[in-house]
């Protein structure tokens, strides 16, 4: 099979998978029920993926690497490098939004149904939660050098800073039409500065505070 045509395929039991699991649920939904909304046979979906789990992952991946894709693409901006934390902040969780949200469906995914979903996904989580922490914990680690958020060790406040952004994203997930991507964003922007201890429209806090 040429590499066109297994793209092709493999893109197909993506998209039916993402169908399924959004409407039938992730544990509703069997390889056999992929295969057939894709037209593809089991042992071409093994030829693919090696389980159920690691189309969940693939799908998974592809929203997370757009969040962070989005993030590093902010900060490849000149402008980003001199902008006060508030405005990089901001700059960057209104990119991650728009990123992870462009799909409803894939949200929907990465955010609800990948929890509890078997210890595989448990994993792949940890790892973007990892590199999600090493990220942020470096955006404070700038924003106490410059003098706008207070000194101390943000390791354990990013990872539950994290883990209100995974929720809030879930909400929205659950509830697109009551609740604006703006409303969203603004929201995390406003736990990311608290976060910083950098009042969300005030002075930030000096380094004494």
């Amino acid at each position: 099979m040429g590499q066109d045509r297994r793209a092709q395929r493999r893109q197909r039991l993506l998209t039916t998978a993402l169908g399924l699991f959004t409407t039938r649920g992730y544990t509703g939904t069997s390889i056999e029920r992929i295969c057939a909304g894709a037209h593809v046979s089991i042992r071409a979906f093994y030829e693919e993926f090696e389980s159920r789990e690691a189309v969940l992952i693939a799908l998974h991946n592809d929203v997370a690497r757009a969040g962070m894709e989005a993030a590093l693409t902010v900060l490849s901006d000149p402008a980003a490098e001199s902008a006060s934390t508030r405005e990089r902040i901001t700059a960057l969780t209104h990119a991650y939004v728009d990123a992870v949200t462009a799909d409803p469906a894939a949200t929907r995914i990465a955010f609800i149904e990948v929890v509890g979903a078997g210890q595989a996904l448990d994993d792949h989580r940890l790892l973007w939660r990892g590199l999600w922490a090493g990220f942020l914990t470096g955006e404070a680690e700038r924003a106490v050098g410059r003098g706008e958020a207070v000194p101390r060790d943000y390791t354990l406040a990013m990872v539950a800073l994290i883990g209100a952004v995974n929720e809030l994203m879930a909400h929205w997930a659950r509830d697109s039409g009551s609740l604006t991507r703006r409303r969203l964003a603004g929201e995390l922007v406003h736990h990311a500065l608290a976060t910083l201890g950098i009042p969300p429209g005030g002075p930030a806090p000096d380094e004494g505070e």
